[in-house]
């Protein structure tokens, strides 16, 4: 006899509007210009959604100067230091930023604290790209970088009367809860945002994982290793009680040694990944098990973020 299984499966989950439009950009500017068009950076962190635009004629590089001037290039959706589009700009490049609307706004803030003379704060990873973006909106040393709450202790400002701070827009909500209040306990009087800089996508997807984790036995994050947002979902999982909670990229990666006798299971998708991947890890677990899946939905999502006017088509 088949064994039972109950998924209690994610909503909000998967592509959210800044990742939905950045793969739009790539696949606009090969129709517009055609291959290759070269992409600064992976457009989004997931190896399935780069590879499927490679095939389709996107070259993926590191840093500007391995792209050639004659063919666009465009800017991933986490946002880059100020000089990489001043280069491109030198360099006479057709070039398409696809940064997230609202890593843009967190960029907007911190010239916006730096030009009323207050020093930035930036609650991150570092080495992440968005963090590498928004700290590169300044001049260096301008930028103070905290991943912990034991890292606030230790910031030597200018100024401690005169600071403001920003966060990555992919962290765990309830982690940057805490450094804030550290920063806030040390710095009374440091300026934060008029709105909460962690986007709504990667909100509304802890949430969905925290009203999932009472039902569930062991939890699946479908995402790349490098994606932020993915991995805080793994976190969050564990914190809310999950005792198995593991990151996939797909449905060969799941570890079915580990799931024997579960009998209970929650899934859900990181920013970045599609739902071909999440219909591909239920059907590897219908398989395998009389599976019956429970939709546990905590949020509605309806946003959507224009493309960029050079990629529009004209109006008639």
């Amino acid at each position: 006899m088949t064994q039972s299984l109950d998924i209690y499966l994610a909503a909000p989950r998967g592509f959210c509007a800044g990742v939905d439009r950045a793969i739009k950009i790539v696949e606009m500017a090969l129709e517009k210009w055609g291959a290759p068009v070269y992409v600064r950076h992976e457009i989004v962190h997931n190896k399935f959604v780069v590879d499927g635009l490679r095939e389709k004629g996107a070259v993926f590089v590191e840093e500007l100067d391995e792209c050639p001037t004659d063919r666009p290039v465009i800017f991933s959706a986490h946002g880059v230091p100020k000089a990489v589009p001043a280069e491109a700009a030198a360099r006479e490049m057709i070039y398409v930023d696809a940064t997230c609307p609202l890593v843009s706004k967190v960029h907007i803030e911190a010239e916006r604290h730096a030009a009323n003379g207050l020093q930035m704060v930036m609650i991150g990873h570092a080495g992440h790209p968005e963090t590498i973006g928004t700290m590169g909106q300044l001049p260096d040393g301008d930028v103070l970088l905290v991943e912990t709450v034991d890292d606030v202790a230790t910031l030597e400002p200018r100024d401690p009367d005169k600071l403001a701070f920003v966060t990555q827009t992919t962290l765990s909500v309830d982690d940057t809860a805490d450094i804030v209040a550290a920063l806030q306990n040390r710095f009374p009087e440091i300026v934060g945002p008029h709105k909460e800089d962690i986007c709504y996508a990667t909100t509304n997807r802890q949430e969905a994982v925290k009203a999932m984790a009472p039902k569930i036995e062991a939890l699946l994050v479908i995402g790349a290793p490098n994606s932020s947002n993915s991995r805080r979902l793994v976190e969050v999982g564990s914190k809310a009680g999950c005792t198995y909670a593991q990151l996939v990229q797909r449905a060969t990666d799941i570890d079915w040694r580990a799931l024997s006798g579960v009998g209970s299971l929650g899934i859900t998708a990181g920013a970045s990944a599609p739902e071909t991947l999440v219909n591909e890890v239920i059907d590897a677990f219908r398989q395998r098990f009389d599976v019956e899946v429970h939709p546990v939905e905590t949020a509605v999502e309806n946003v959507e973020f224009k493309v960029p006017r050079v990629l529009r088509a004209p109006a008639n």
